[in-house]
């Protein structure tokens, strides 16, 4: 793949035929934007001890991918029709083998990729998949919340606390805005660990990635809450937003708290659209070390 930002698709990985207008929508709205495309990929899993483990990868994909590209089928149907869009079954040791092979094979400028709540206890924050998918994808990833999804888009929350994930973070919430003419209301909070001045600061970063970022004039809001409990108070103005982006928060790309607290409580106890943003260019993985133009 050539190293030209256009030639770089919005990869966005489908596992659930329920799930993926949610999904191709958002890659569709960052594609467009920059006039870009969309690359959809489903994977065939080929663990080791699987009997498909005896077959090539080309004879899975020639006898074995049938729900698949099922999938993909339904994907391609409802996708944008002013967004160029691909899509092919891939094969993986597991889900996010095959998802992160797909994003090195195209060189993708991001990812997108779906995420659901589950009751079972877990060591994993969001998921394995979805987990392995946060430390090693060397790109912008963007994890929607499934099953929670806004019908009429006319205003964007997007809570900022610094760091390098606001500027992803601004680019899905200004690509979302721009599709459905609605306004972002950028929103810190001075809590008790910050001052004024601290959270002037993350506002103001924040408009000017959302300034940098690609696409047209949006409108923009901004607010700062005196609350002490970030936490609480992005759930309280929640309720006046249809969606929700976050940035994961500051945090080592491999601690666990990437993902962040405050995210977290806020899925638990809001109703709305959530998409959760990480930088690609926080993770140091061998694949980035081996390409100059990432």
């Amino acid at each position: 793949m050539g190293d030209d930002p256009d030639s770089r698709p919005i990869l966005v990985a489908v596992g659930n035929p329920d799930h993926v207008e949610q999904l191709v929508r958002t890659a569709g709205d960052l594609a467009r934007v920059t006039d870009g495309r969309i690359q959809i990929v489903s994977v065939v899993s080929k663990p080791h001890n699987s009997p498909f483990s005896l077959y090539t990868d080309e004879t899975i994909l020639e006898e074995y991918a049938g729900t698949s590209r099922k999938i993909l089928d339904k994907a391609t149907r409802v996708a944008p029709d002013d967004v160029t869009v691909t899509s092919e079954p891939i094969v993986g040791r597991s889900i996010a083998d095959g998802v992160l092979t797909a994003v090195g094979q195209t060189n993708a400028r991001a990812l997108v990729v779906g995420w659901q709540e589950r009751k079972r206890r877990t060591d994993a924050v969001l998921g394995t998949t979805v987990d392995r998918l946060i430390q090693r994808a060397p790109c912008d990833l963007y994890v929607e919340r499934i099953g929670q999804e806004a019908n009429t888009v006319d205003s964007i929350l997007l809570p900022v606390a610094g760091g390098p994930h606001v500027r992803p973070a601004a680019s899905v919430a200004k690509a979302i805005a721009a599709r459905n003419d609605a306004t972002v209301h950028v929103f810190a909070v001075d809590a008790s660990q910050t001052d004024p001045e601290t959270a002037r600061e993350y506002i103001a970063r924040a408009e000017l990635s959302l300034e940098e970022a690609p696409g047209p004039h949006i409108q923009v809001e901004s607010a700062i809450d005196d609350g002490d409990e970030i936490a609480e108070a992005i759930v309280e103005v929640a309720i006046d937003h249809d969606v929700i982006v976050f940035g994961a928060t500051r945090q080592g790309v491999l601690h666990r708290r990437l993902v962040g607290s405050v995210p977290r409580t806020v899925v638990h106890r809001s109703d709305r659209t959530v998409i959760l943003a990480r930088a690609g260019d926080v993770v140091d993985s061998p694949l980035k070390r081996r390409l100059p133009w990432v």
